[in-house]
């Protein structure tokens, strides 16, 4: 780990600081000043033990735990939600707390009834509930957790953001126990006014009123996470979910097409469309050309028209084309989706399907699409990454097979935008970017209002949204917008209902959204525009990702 790693340590830190004191916070403060003022003078530690152990440990294997148990995303809040409950009773019911205890007595190396394990047990449910409230720290830690692929590095970043996040809390545990324990901290009246407390704050979160609560409150801590925000912050955090260096290195070769070395095989597919399962082995005497795409992706669906041109000339001649869906979405991951959606693009060459990043890891790949050209003995010549160019990767194909120098390319029409244009804007909170507006209430149904004016190639929600982590589901009243710099406008979607377009105060049109989740053209120039789009949703749809051409 070199100074920069270091330094990331401290941003962590840092955010986890501020993410404390931001108001997503506040509907936990009452129950750590209870529980820090029910007991000995160790107990907030205790409970800050608990705190940071959960957060860390669920933050990491949460995704994971979820998936493998098939329990729904919500079962951990409710989880703890319980356990803030079962607290609550053990100090209005004493019997019971010295009944708890006995069994997390173990946790402290003590006799029942010191409350150290019962604080411990507070802290791990408040973990639970506290693992939404994070920025672009949690944000990359969260996306190496979702692919389980994460080692030391994205663990000792976790565990710094929980300790920056505990210290302003054992400040309010701690304040809760010195104000009890000047009217006598273990007095059974004062452990049961406690108790009530802790059930009324959990009876609120029941009932989502920590929603409500957070709204309240402006957004005061962005300026504070500007460090978090910073360009060696995103750089290190870049790096952090990098899965190691590149498995290429460039040789020249007689051909002209430089040599990167042995191809990886396909990794990890958990099915095949168009093919019986295939191998680099097994390919070694055919011209490759591995795709990495996901059929949402406009930029992929852009190459695809060359790709089906190449597949259709050159089968015959010893291509073999291999496209490598690997999901960026969730309902990408079901293969029924991707093979619907191969169907009406008019994909016909092998589909391996890629669900847990295993081939897009041995390639270390980072991009969609991205192709990688691979001659007769399996060594990779040509690594090509986004659109265009595709005259060169047909050149480089046509030498790979031996066809003739001044062979004619395949006539398709290279539609990559050659004009600068909005960049590709997330809408879910792991990877939104340039939004202005209302704070975000991560996974949770919360009122959005517009501000006075939206900057070029920002975009912002009203009404009601539940923003999760790679998209954002309308409720009542919901809207977007987006001042935009583009010639044609997309948005990825899903669900069942209409969404009203608009430009300014002019209605554009109305798109009816339905079946497969996949990508809608919302706004098609004649060239380049620059406007204000409105979205208008009913309830229910979900919006992913907006593409530009």
């Amino acid at each position: 780990m070199d100074g920069r790693f270091y330094l990331l340590l401290l941003i962590a830190f840092g955010a986890g600081i501020v993410t404390a004191v931001s108001p997503c916070v506040f509907p936990v403060l009452p129950i750590l000043f209870a529980g820090g003022g029910t007991g000995s003078r160790r107990r907030p530690y205790a409970i800050i033990a608990g705190l940071v152990a959960s957060f860390a440990t669920f933050t990491l294997i949460a995704t994971w735990l979820l998936k493998a148990l098939h329990l729904p995303q919500d079962f951990l809040r409710n989880l703890s939600i319980a356990l803030l409950f079962v607290v609550a009773a053990s100090l209005i019911i004493p019997r019971f707390g010295v009944w708890l205890e006995r069994p997390l007595a173990a946790l402290s190396r003590r006799a029942p009834g010191n409350d150290l394990g019962g604080g411990f047990l507070l802290g791990a449910s408040l973990g639970l509930v506290f693992v939404p409230c994070g920025g672009p720290v949690i944000a990359a830690v969260s996306a190496n957790a979702a692919r389980v692929s994460f080692g030391a590095g994205t663990v000792a970043v976790t565990v710094a953001y929980a300790l920056g996040a505990a210290i302003p809390m054992l400040a309010v545990a701690a304040l809760g126990q010195r104000a009890t324990s000047r009217i006598r901290a273990n007095a059974p009246a004062l452990r049961m006014a406690l108790g009530v407390v802790m059930a009324a704050a959990a009876l609120a979160l029941v009932f989502n009123a920590d929603q409500k609560l957070q709204t309240w409150f402006p957004d005061y801590t962005h300026a504070l996470q500007g460090l978090e925000r910073s360009s060696v912050a995103r750089k290190e955090l870049a790096k952090l979910q990098h899965r190691g260096p590149s498995p290429f290195t460039a040789t020249a070769a007689a051909s002209g097409l430089p040599n990167y070395g042995q191809a990886p095989n396909f990794a990890g597919i958990t099915a095949w469309l168009h093919s019986k399962p295939l191998s680099m082995s097994q390919l070694r005497g055919k011209v490759v050309l591995v795709d990495f795409w996901t059929y949402s992706c406009i930029n992929c669906l852009r190459t695809l028209p060359h790709l089906e041109a190449w597949d259709a000339r050159y089968r015959k001649a010893g291509l073999v084309i291999v496209g490598v869906h690997t999901p960026e979405f969730a309902f990408e991951h079901v293969v029924s989706n991707v093979r619907e959606a191969s169907r009406k693009l008019g994909v016909r060459y092998p589909v391996a399907i890629d669900d847990d990043y295993k081939t897009w890891d041995a390639y270390q790949n980072d991009a969609w699409p991205a192709e990688y050209l691979i001659d007769k003995r399996g060594n990779v010549r040509e690594i090509k990454k986004g659109e265009g160019q595709y005259d060169e990767t047909e050149r480089s194909i046509q030498t790979l097979l031996g066809e003739p120098s001044n062979a004619q390319l395949a006539s398709v029409r290279d539609r990559t935008p050659q004009h600068l244009t909005t960049p590709e804007s997330y809408l879910g909170w792991l990877r939104l970017d340039r939004y202005v507006g209302s704070p975000l209430r991560a996974d949770q149904y919360s009122d959005y209002t517009f501000p006075a004016q939206i900057p070029l190639n920002d975009l912002a929600y009203a009404g009601q949204w539940r923003v999760q982590r790679e998209r954002i589901e309308a409720g009542r009243g919901a809207r977007l917008r987006l001042h935009f710099l583009a010639q044609n406008v997309y948005l990825v979607l899903s669900g069942r209902g209409k969404i009203d377009v608009l430009v300014g105060d002019r209605h554009i049109k109305t798109v009816s959204v339905s079946g497969l989740s996949r990508l809608y053209t919302l706004l098609s120039y004649p060239g380049l525009s620059e406007g204000a789009l409105e979205l208008r949703f009913t309830p229910g749809i979900s919006a992913y990702a907006f593409t530009f051409g």
